[in-house]
Formats: structure tokens, C-alpha cells, sequence
């Protein structure tokens, strides 16, 4: 009995036979470092594609804004109001962008340099035990 693949392949008058492949897998792009090279270069990247945005939402806005003088139709006003909502947005979002590379920037600086107040957790067994080794000179934690 014939499979449904090759009734079709005889009803259309293909006579092709399927092959099947496997092929192996591609190999996993490595993910890259987390360096500051590669945030410059994103931050970089986005930055040029937020004005992009905002130099082509200009030109649409411009656009749309002669259509709905032309026509004087209300639609047209309405969209030519979400056309400047929507650059709006993608300014305020080049705005955070700035931001957030600021904060990103600033943290290892702010870093504290040393604990000065260190919180154990543990039961007042546990906290003996710990400062009974530490004057017998051994630095384990009994259990």
C-alpha cells in the first residue's frame, strides 16, 4: 500500500524520491564578555538607531502634518497626534539610555572599598563554636 506522500507524488506526476538528512547541529556561538568595549558599542549602536528614530519620526510628522492641512480631515490630525506621541517616546528612551549608561559608568566607583560591619548568620552554637576555634588558632566552622 502506497503512503499518502507517494499518492500525491503520482496524482501530481512527481516522481522525485525524498531524501532524508540529518545534519549535525551548528556549534554554539560563545557568548562575549561582559566587557566595557562591547556596552560602549551597544550603547553606541542604540544611540544611532534612537536618532534614527526620531530623524524619520520627524519626516513622517512632517508628512502626515501637510496631508492633514490638505484634507482638514480629523483622522488624519489623530494620527499626525500618535506620530508625535510616538517620537516623544523614543526621546525620553534615548534620554534613559543616557542615563543608564551614566549609573553603569559611576558603579565601580561607588563600590564600597571594605566591610566594616559583617553580619553572621548562624545560631549562638554555631557563633561559640566559631569564636571558640578562632582562639584555639583554627579558622574552620564546626557543625
Amino acid at each position: 500500500m502506497k503512503t499518502i506522500d507517494m499518492k500525491i507524488g503520482d496524482a501530481l506526476g512527481i516522481t522525485q524520491d525524498i531524501k532524508e538528512e540529518i545534519l549535525s547541529p551548528k556549534p554554539l556561538v560563545p557568548r562575549p564578555d561582559d566587557t566595557l568595549e562591547h556596552t560602549d558599542a551597544d550603547y553606541k549602536y542604540s544611540r544611532e538607531n534612537f536618532y534614527s528614530l526620531v530623524e524619520r519620526g520627524q519626516d513622517a510628522i512632517d508628512g502626515i502634518l501637510e496631508v492633514a492641512k490638505e484634507g482638514e480631515h480629523p483622522r488624519a490630525y489623530e494620527v499626525v497626534g500618535q506620530l508625535i506621541k510616538n517620537v516623544a517616546e523614543v526621546t525620553e528612551k534615548l534620554v534613559d539610555l543616557q542615563d543608564k549608561m551614566k549609573k553603569l559608568k559611576e558603579v565601580p566607583d561607588h563600590a564600597p572599598k571594605n566591610v566594616t560591619n559583617a553580619l553572621f548568620i548562624g545560631s549562638t552554637k554555631e557563633l561559640q563554636n566559631l569564636l571558640k576555634d578562632k582562639s584555639n588558632g583554627s579558622d574552620k566552622l564546626q557543625r
